[in-house]
């Protein structure tokens, strides 16, 4: 089996995965609490049927055009869930999210101001090909995303924050997929064809890998707070408290 086969056949695992839990979401009601996540799951499930589609037909002209289309969305739509994990995160310390959100706003300025830098240097203006702009400017729109899903492990890490069960698995899974797609795209121009084949099935593997995160995590039930965790929470209000009385003075 060749190396280009068998990416088709993950891929098309990939659409059987990507409709099961477009049904797991629904049956669970998800999209209540995580509707940006809802509609990422509901979008990129679409952009895979109708790029199969074009694909078999072989339409090089409608399958560039869903490309752009779909990685667009995608894109957009990946960075309103970091933020919808954001708030998930901060939804219960109302002084930390104050903080958070300050530094959550910087890091995002100083990731768009990378992300511009990137897309001048390897893209200048005067590029009008579609196939040599569009995967510049993914790449620097997945270094924003990457970024930003760093600061919030970090925030976690920082602030003491315990993660909920679905939370972290929504979190983890779009980590883990964006990072190899950042690879994928950074390094896929630079190297022989072979290589490039072994990058974009590490990426397809990676999407249903995460795929299958998600699943796990939002199918398991949230586990009981154990005695432990007392103190921890008790400190952590603390602190939320003395950023609190600090903003309002």
């Amino acid at each position: 089996m060749s190396l280009d086969h068998l990416i088709h056949n993950v891929w098309f695992l990939g659409l059987f995965l990507q409709a099961l839990l477009t049904g797991v979401l629904l049956i669970k009601r998800t999209w209540r609490t995580f509707p940006v996540f809802t509609s990422y799951t509901a979008f990129s499930l679409l952009e895979s049927l109708v790029a199969w589609a074009v694909y078999i037909y072989k339409n090089q002209t409608a399958y560039l055009i869903t490309y752009v289309v779909g990685e667009s969305v995608l894109l957009i739509l990946g960075l309103a869930l970091v933020r919808e994990i954001f708030t998930h995160l901060f939804s219960a310390h109302a002084g930390l999210r104050k903080v958070a959100t300050l530094l959550f706003r910087v890091v995002v300025v100083l990731l768009m101001v990378l992300a511009l830098t990137v897309i001048s240097i390897k893209a200048p203006i005067g590029s009008s090909s579609l196939r040599i702009v569009v995967p510049i400017v993914e790449e620097a729109g997945r270094i924003v995303q990457v970024g930003l899903i760093m600061l919030l492990f970090l925030f976690s890490s920082a602030f003491g924050l315990r993660w909920r069960q679905h939370v972290f698995g929504v979190a983890l899974g779009l980590g883990v997929t964006t990072v190899v797609e950042l690879l994928a795209i950074t390094l896929v121009p630079h190297v022989n064809k072979a290589m490039a084949s072994a990058l974009n099935l590490a990426h397809v593997v990676t999407f249903d890998l995460a795929l299958l995160v998600w699943m796990g995590y939002l199918i398991a039930p949230e586990p009981v707070r154990s005695s432990v965790d007392v103190p921890k929470r008790a400190q952590l209000e603390q602190w939320n408290q003395a950023v609190m009385e600090l903003i309002s003075r």
